[in-house]
């Protein structure tokens, strides 16, 4: 499988095996599992591994080793996130610290009562970004615009094991076109509209543009309805840092004509290059981004 197909990798079990983990021998022990896993996925996984190591060494131009090197970091890291979600979800939000850059960008968008977009992307975890938005009095619907038909049991069972109920709504992007009206009517009620900019799935429209030096595909509907909604759109991120720490990213989108939806992407793949650089081992896309690897 070389291309993203709308569907995310994991199972329950792997789920399961996280909570037991983080419940019988806390989070940082947790993390010691993952060298396990992480070997598996850099032994076996070989196209997976192939499509990294083109990221690492082509288009971030790592020496190979450093680069083969970064293919079991990147697996190690992504474990570490994935469990850190669980742990959030599971009731041990007190066990980590943030830090907020650009909180006064997201005041401002919903000062102006118009609703707003927020594009973010598969990198570092801004499924947990809820948890700390509530620390800081930022009360505020989120609505998650998503491809991505996940295992309905995973979900569930991440459900299950919450002690509250996730304050993110799902709008499921569908083909007769209806989840339009469900992003009309959230933005009309003043809520956040949050859609990932980088991941484009074969028989979807697409816009083009250079990521690293290299033309790649992205989705075209988080550009072509951001751009005309007349609303305002920020950049969200939300990346690990060293013992339990993470930092919150909010940037607006600067100078963005009315329609122009090329622009915005211009802009968020810009914004999102300068992410990538500084966090390299936090931009989960296993597959041929750049269709570019034999």
């Amino acid at each position: 499988m070389n291309k993203w197909k709308g569907k995310s990798k994991g199972t329950v079990l792997g789920y399961k095996i996280f909570v037991w983990c983080i419940r019988n021998i806390g989070i940082r022990s947790s993390y010691a599992v993952l060298y396990f896993v992480a070997a598996y996925y850099f032994l076996f996984q070989k196209k997976s591994n192939q499509y990294i190591l083109y990221y690492f060494h082509k288009r971030l131009n790592y020496g190979y080793w450093k680069a083969k090197r970064s293919i079991f970091r990147s697996y190690f890291t992504f474990g570490t996130v994935l469990i850190d979600k669980t742990a959030i979800s599971a009731g041990l939000r007190e066990k980590y610290t943030y830090e907020f850059d650009g909180i006064e960008n997201l005041r401002d968008l919903l000062a102006s009562k118009k609703g707003g977009v927020l594009i973010s992307a598969h990198i570092g975890n801004f499924e947990i970004a809820e948890h700390f938005f509530a620390d800081i009095d930022f009360d505020c619907q989120i609505n998650l615009v998503t491809t991505d038909q996940e295992v309905t049991v995973i979900k569930e069972y991440l459900e299950s094991v919450a002690v509250k109920e996730s304050n993110i709504k799902f709008i499921y992007v569908k083909e007769d076109m209806s989840h339009i009206f469900e992003i009309n009517q959230a933005l009309a009620n003043n809520e956040l509209i949050c859609f990932t900019g980088d991941r484009y799935f074969e028989g979807s429209k697409y816009l083009e543009t250079d990521l690293l030096g290299k033309s790649a595909k992205f989705p075209a509907g988080p550009f072509l309805i951001a751009s005309r909604l007349g609303v305002p759109v920020v950049y969200v991120y939300v990346m690990k840092e060293d013992n339990l720490h993470y930092h919150l990213y909010a940037r607006v989108a600067q100078n963005i004509k009315n329609r122009d939806s090329q622009g915005l992407l211009q802009s968020y793949v810009q914004n999102l290059e300068v992410m990538i650089k500084k966090y390299p081992l936090q931009w989960f896309n296993y597959f041929d981004f750049w269709d570019d690897v034999d």
